[in-house]
């Protein structure tokens, strides 16, 4: 793998919707976006910012996954 390519997998796992949970429910953030400098970490907000806007676009309520999973937590007793 080149540093292009190892470059271009943390930009898109950084730009990802998953984040790991922390034992007490936090949710946690991507190990990735710590390996980025400050240019990769601005291409990996690009990217997600991005993405939420398709997904929402294709979703008849205008929710991202992001969105509808903070709501979800957001609803819980």
């Amino acid at each position: 793998m080149t540093a292009r390519d190892a470059r271009e997998a943390l930009v898109e796992a950084a730009a990802g919707a998953y984040r790991p949970r922390r034992p007490d429910g936090a949710v946690g953030t991507s190990p990735a976006w710590h390996d980025l400098d400050a240019a990769g970490r601005e291409e990996a907000f690009a990217a997600a910012t991005l993405s939420r806007r398709l997904e929402a676009a294709l979703e008849p309520e205008g929710l991202s996954s992001t969105a509808r999973s903070v709501l979800r937590r957001l609803r819980r007793p």
